[in-house]
């Protein structure tokens, strides 16, 4: 047998790794210089960029003068000790924003050095090679701003954010940000990179009122700063980007995965090795041990919101010691009122704790916010705009505006009740929806599902509108939280928070307008000048949704009042209303609204979504707590204002025929036409150019719920009501494939 003849001389194996060695090396020596040109060309663009912007804001003869305004000795430092007010909107007090009380100022020598190390590395890895402003770091932001069609990543460093702290200087112009620019450049020519990081790590704000380093250490670890291990540091450096976001105290998943974040830079820059990261990433605990800092303030959750906002516009050290007096949109009546409703109703210490929120659709103004945890005060997080939960069927409201913004008419279009099994196809876990007491009506409505608060038909719904519909119209009418384009968000699988939920009813309450939540209405800076720059106080509106969806949807909803889930809720008077209530009664909610005020209510343990299956003996549910506190709040709030009727719109909704799909019963009419509806006494009735479709045949007779096939507008209930039927929380969404 003759042998195999000898590999190619140079070949072989052996060969054909050094060929892939050249290769790679070739290849890698073509990627540096493509991202060196890259990184010129990008320095050039901006340089470019800042030198024609100067010139376009400036003009060409006054370049000069912008030079010589350019002088760290022309700006006036804040004073230390000079407190910012907070008001109420009728001028009371609400309390003073902490100063040097709550920050102790230290060398960056008795500054752990992972602190230094763990702050530079996400806040500007470039800080000691660039000369104050981060020419290429603007470039790749603006880059990635432009690519993405919004700002997702900035371009200030180090001693910029320093400046913008450090000064009163907030024009919202062009020329402010090239100022700090040149204010950046001449600080740190004047002081020592050293200098500069000790002086921003003493200013930066860290969360739950701790400004500073040293008071962070203290706040959130009970040590000193020189005693911050590299855990510990990189905790803490993550959190001035988003203080209440990453709050490690109240969001501790948040914070966790923002620390990982940061030290994964300390380890892509060469500041820590790959085993140091990977055991300090394996550290789960954060071992929080909270001190006790500072001192209680007035109205502390509406008083935190206010504080973030005016942060985020002014710098943590202009707000902590710039002598501003804010005035706000809360109406110290109505705080008191939210408060009495929640302790009338929960009063008992190991109760779960509830949040109310109010708005005025008219401008978005805040009016309340407040909640109470049974057993605590003083408590910081703000429950109302931070804290994000599944609102559960209050949810099914923006799936009704979705349908109804689709042409479908919610008392022509019928679904069947009953067990729902959607799998689409045998490799996708099945998902199967249930009505809480396992009773069901056959062929219903739309508009009476919705009062019987109907999972399974809701489902189907929203499966026909289409999940990416829904969430359209949600975002639309205000939710601002990332929402699961899943079947399931229509029976609220999603976690929003109260504030985002009382503002997409507040849209529906002002006919399909949406206005902006505003808490501010106006900022006197120290010299006594009204900050008229940043537009406190002037509502930011603009129409989502037509005013015929709007009242449609509505009108549903006042029903639900009257005759469903939510007559708990009823105080006398015009009201729509949504219950929702979580699988297992983790949470439980009520949001709903008169022409002039809306208000959400959520009750439910802060500390995780434990059950609420036995307070005060019952389980709780969104037409029982909520609902309650609801109404006693409203009761109080609209007082001595006139009862009004909802608006007849000026775009009524023209019915179309609504593509239901494989879900749509037997029943729906071919085709519909809407006609005006007409008032009598309160009873309001609609005709149509078409038959109305035929009766549904009755619930089965086991079944105790109660059926609206054609709703009326009936009469307000005389007491004593019956009590409100359970809400019926969904089921949890389909496990993922």
């Amino acid at each position: 047998m003759t042998p195999p003849p000898p590999p190619p001389r140079g070949r072989g194996r052996r060969g054909d790794d050094e060929l892939e060695d050249l290769l790679r090396l070739r290849r890698r020596r073509r990627d540096r210089v493509k991202g060196k040109r890259k990184r010129r060309t990008a320095v050039l663009l901006a340089v470019l960029l800042i030198v024609v912007l100067a010139v376009i804001a400036s003009g060409v003869g006054a370049v000069a003068k912008f030079r010589s305004d350019c002088d760290l000795k022309e700006l006036k430092a804040v004073q230390i000790g000079e407190n910012s007010f907070v008001y109420a909107a009728n001028g009371s007090l609400l309390g003073a924003i902490p100063a040097e009380r709550n920050r102790t100022p230290v060398a960056l020598w008795r500054v752990s050095p992972w602190m230094s190390k763990a702050t530079i590395a996400i806040e500007d890895h470039r800080f000691y090679e660039h000369g104050g402003v981060d020419y290429e770091g603007i470039a790749r932001a603006a880059i990635k701003d432009l690519s993405a069609g919004h700002v997702v990543q900035g371009g200030s460093t180090i001693t910029q954010q320093l400046v913008r702290n450090l000064y009163i200087s907030k024009e919202r112009t062009l020329k402010r940000k090239l100022k700090e620019a040149c204010l950046a450049i001449r600080l740190s020519r004047a002081r020592s990179k050293d200098w500069i990081l000790g002086q921003y790590m003493n200013q930066v704000y860290y969360g739950n009122h701790a400004y500073g380093i040293e008071a962070a250490a203290e706040t959130y670890f009970s040590k000193d700063a020189r005693d911050l291990t590299l855990v510990e540091s990189a905790l803490l450096a993550g959190l001035p980007q988003a203080p209440s976001v990453y709050d490690p105290i109240h969001r501790p998943a948040a914070a966790r995965d923002r620390r990982d974040q940061v030290l994964r830079a300390m380890r892509d820059y060469g500041d820590i090795s790959e085993a140091r990261y990977l055991h300090a990433v394996s550290q789960k605990n954060l071992k929080l041990k909270p001190g006790k800092l500072y001192t209680r303030i007035r109205e502390p959750y509406f008083f935190s919101y206010v504080r973030d906002q005016l942060i985020d516009e002014y710098g943590a050290n202009t707000v902590r010691s710039g002598g501003l007096r804010v005035y706000t949109t809360i109406n110290p009546r109505l705080q008191v009122a939210a408060r009495k409703a929640i302790t009338d109703t929960l009063y008992l210490r190991d109760d779960p704790a509830a949040a109310v929120v109010s708005i005025n659709p008219a401008t978005g103004a805040i009016r309340a916010m407040t909640a109470v945890t049974p057993g605590k005060t003083g408590n910081q997080f703000n429950l109302v705009a931070q804290a994000r939960r599944q609102p559960g069927s209050t949810f099914k409201t923006f799936v009704l505006a979705a349908a109804v913004n689709e042409g479908m008419n919610p008392d022509s279009t019928y679904y069947t009740s009953a067990p729902f099994h959607y799998q689409p196809d045998p490799y996708t876990p099945a998902w199967d929806v249930q009505t809480y007491d396992h009773s069901y009506s056959g062929s219903i409505s739309v508009h009476s599902a919705t009062l019987a608060s109907d999972n399974t038909v809701y489902a189907q719904l929203t499966l026909d509108v289409g999940p990416d519909k829904v969430a359209e119209m949600a975002h639309k009418l205000g939710i601002r939280s990332h929402l699961d384009v899943v079947p399931a968000m229509g029976l609220g699988a999603d976690a929003i928070s109260p504030l985002e939920e009382a503002s997409a009813y507040a849209t529906l309450a002002a006919g399909g307008i949406y206005s902006k939540p505003m808490a501010i209405r106006k900022v006197v800076l120290a010299n006594g000048k009204e900050d008229t720059d940043a537009g406190w106080g002037k509502p930011q509106r603009n129409r989502v949704i037509s005013d015929g969806v709007a009242y449609e949807v509505t009108k549903i909803l006042e029903d639900n009042v009257l005759g469903g889930t939510g007559v708990g809720a009823y105080f006398g008077r015009p009201a729509a209303g949504k219950t929702g209530t979580t699988d297992n009664h983790a949470d439980a909610w009520f949001s709903g609204y008169v022409p002039q005020l809306e208000t959400t209510v959520w009750v439910g343990y802060p500390q995780g979504e434990i059950p609420m299956l036995s307070v005060h003996g019952i389980a709780v549910a969104g037409g029982t707590f909520p609902a309650t506190i609801w109404k006693l709040f409203m009761e109080t709030a609209m007082d001595k204002s006139p009862a009004l009727n909802w608006a007849y719109p000026r775009d009524p909704v023209v019915w179309q025929p609504f593509d239901q799909g494989q879900y749509g019963s037997s029943f729906r009419p071919t085709t519909t036409s809407y006609a005006p509806s007409t008032t009598t006494s309160g009873q309001t009735t609609t005709s149509s150019t078409t038959a109305p479709p035929p009766p549904p045949p009755p619930p089965p007779a086991d079944t105790t719920r109660t059926v609206i096939t054609t709703p009326p507008r009936p009469p307000p209930p005389v007491e004593p009501r019956p009590p409100p039927p359970v809400e019926p929380p969904p089921p949890p969404p389909p496990p993922s494939p």
